[in-house]
This record gives C-alpha cells, sequence and structure tokens, in this order.
C-alpha cells in the first residue's frame, strides 16, 4: 500500500471527520477471462480499517484495469487514443464521423469500452499515415463546418509535412554517407540541412534577388560555400557539389529544395516544367551565423538580379568548374582563385 496524500473530511465508513488517506494498491480483477493486474487508488480509514472508493476512483479504477487488458492484448489504451485525436485536433464525434463510425463511438473507447482488433488496427493506421487522414477528411469535407474543416486540414498537413521530412532527410542522408569519411568532400563541414534551408530561404527571401529558378539558386549556394571556404576554411552547408550537364549543383537538391521549409512553384516554361522559389513567411534564420549571412550577402549582390545564363557564363569560367570533370565532385581546393572575394 502506497500513501498518496491525506485530506481532512467526512469519512463514508465510520460517519466521522477526519484525515483520511487516500492510497495505491495494486489490485487483480478479471476481466474478459483474462487476470489482469493495475494499479488502483482507494480512500482509507483507519479508524474502521476499510477502504472505499468515491464515484471519481471508480471510474479511474475501471479504466485502469480495462488498460491493463488493453495492454495485454496489444491493444491501443485509452490515453493512446486519445493522444492519437488530439494531434488532429479533431473533437471525437467528429473522428467517429470521419472513421464511419457510431458517433459515441470514440468517446466510449476513450473510456470504459475497449476496442476491437478491427477498430485498434484503423486507429495505429491513422496515428502513422497523415496522409491518409487528409484523404478521409477531403472525402468526408461537406460533413464537417468550414471552420472544422480548415483546423483539421492544417492539423493534418503539418502532419504530413513533417513525415514527408523525416522520410526525405533519412533519404538525403543516406545519400551523403559515403561521404562522411572526407570532409573535404563538403568543405571541412558535416552536413546541415537545417542550415542548407536557411540559406535557401535567405536568398529567396532577399528583395535583391529576382526571378530565383533552379539553376540559378544552385549556383547561388555552391558560390555561398565555395566564398565562405575561400575566407574561413570551411564552406556553410556541408553539401558536396558535383558538376552536372547543366552546370553546378549539391548532391541530393531535387530532395533538399522539396523539404517542408523551402517554398516553390511549379512553372510551366515551353515543353517543360521548372521551379521558382518565393519568398517565406519564417525569416528567422537560426542556422545561420552573421559571417553566413554576410557571405550570402556577397553573393546576392553580385548575382541577384543576373539571369540564369549570366551566373552560368561566370561559373564556367571559375576553375571549380573547368577542372572538374562531368559527375564528379567539386574540390573545394578550387575556391581559392574563386571571381568573389
Amino acid at each position: 500500500m502506497e500513501i498518496l496524500e491525506t485530506v481532512k473530511m467526512q469519512c463514508p465508513c465510520c460517519m466521522e471527520n477526519h484525515d483520511v488517506r487516500k492510497i495505491r494498491i495494486e489490485e487483480q480483477n478479471t476481466f474478459k477471462g483474462m487476470s489482469v493486474k493495475y494499479d488502483a487508488e482507494y480512500f482509507y480509514c483507519d479508524k474502521a480499517d476499510e477502504m472505499y472508493a468515491d464515484e471519481e476512483q471508480i471510474s479511474e479504477n475501471d479504466i485502469k484495469m480495462k488498460n491493463s487488458y488493453r495492454q495485454e492484448m496489444d491493444l491501443l489504451t485509452s490515453a493512446q487514443i486519445i493522444e492519437i485525436r488530439m494531434k488532429y485536433g479533431i473533437s471525437q464525434s467528429d473522428l467517429s464521423l470521419l472513421l464511419g463510425w457510431g458517433g459515441k463511438t470514440v468517446t466510449r473507447y476513450e473510456s470504459h469500452q475497449v476496442q476491437d482488433k478491427a477498430h485498434d488496427t484503423i486507429l495505429r493506421k491513422l496515428d502513422a499515415d497523415p496522409e491518409w487522414f487528409l484523404q478521409l477528411l477531403k472525402e468526408e469535407k461537406e460533413s464537417f463546418s468550414p471552420a472544422s474543416y480548415k483546423k483539421y486540414m492544417q492539423a493534418g498537413n503539418a502532419l504530413f509535412e513533417q513525415d514527408h521530412d523525416i522520410y526525405l532527410k533519412s533519404a538525403i542522408m543516406s545519400k551523403y554517407a559515403r561521404f562522411y569519411q572526407n570532409m573535404e568532400a563538403g568543405g571541412n563541414k558535416p552536413l546541415s540541412l537545417d542550415t542548407a534551408t536557411d540559406m535557401i530561404r535567405y536568398i529567396s527571401n532577399s528583395e535583391m534577388v529576382a526571378d530565383l529558378y533552379t539553376i540559378k539558386l544552385m549556383r547561388m549556394l555552391w558560390y555561398a560555400d565555395a566564398l565562405s571556404y575561400k575566407r574561413r576554411g570551411y564552406a556553410i552547408s556541408g553539401m558536396v557539389y558535383i558538376v552536372l550537364p547543366s552546370g553546378v549543383a549539391p548532391v541530393a537538391y531535387e530532395s533538399i529544395t522539396d523539404l517542408s521549409a523551402v517554398r516553390h512553384e511549379a512553372i510551366e516554361i515551353g515543353d517543360g516544367m521548372s521551379y521558382r522559389y518565393l519568398p517565406t513567411e519564417n525569416k528567422e534564420y537560426t542556422g545561420l551565423s552573421p559571417d553566413d549571412t554576410d557571405i550570402l550577402d556577397t553573393v546576392i549582390r553580385r548575382f541577384g538580379k543576373a539571369t540564369k545564363n549570366e551566373i552560368d557564363t561566370v561559373m564556367r569560367q571559375e576553375d571549380a568548374y573547368s577542372e572538374t570533370a562531368l559527375y564528379d565532385v567539386i574540390q573545394f581546393k578550387y575556391a581559392e582563385t574563386l571571381s568573389l572575394s
């Protein structure tokens, strides 16, 4: 028996007003034919040497017993079901509606009714797959008020982007794994994706930058990291750059620019598609130091208004480009002769 606290009250056991102990004990009970153990709470009257539970304790003890059963049966506990629902910010009745269940089903599962395995599987899928939540929400759009629909969409999109970033970052880091033992490839700097996306946002948010498409952005990122290496002996981001037929670009640049921190839109150009990078609401750059932003400002002043062809012409005259074979990694030692200073 564990004493949790002492409360002065009228004791229903002896009907006297005195200090009553609130206690916790390990209790064993049988539910659906299974013996389960759980921690139950009671009041204890030492004068009558009796335990009793008020309505709140009776309810809580019942849920604890059923959660113990859920755990034994590998089912979500009531608290876990609540957590899944709350991360989407959706009400109990609206979640039941979204899943095509009875209006009180989720409410019951969050308290005293134990869900079956089929419903448990659906709740687990909802927890693991925000994209599925968004799909269900779109299908049931007319069932919700505009305000609720907007709220749930925002929550689902935020979770989807979070999961999307986790996958992308893992894929990017796997492509950089072969460079872990070669710090020179990243300009004597380990890769920081937060810093890389801060660089992209800093350039995108500058009023001195015009017509920022992928090719131009890639060149400006390379110039910033190369100039940093020239000035300080190390790059800003740790990205590894290679020579492609279209010019210089970081390894896995398609995935890096697809991270949720980066904002862009697809633009049809002729028969193809290109991406134009846009300003973001977030103007904080925690991954950049004042020296980093000074370097980026130098690159922006030089190339912010330049066309992709103008920056491409300058880049192709750099030793870093002319001395590197197609698809090879650009060595940062060539930053010594960089045209920017």
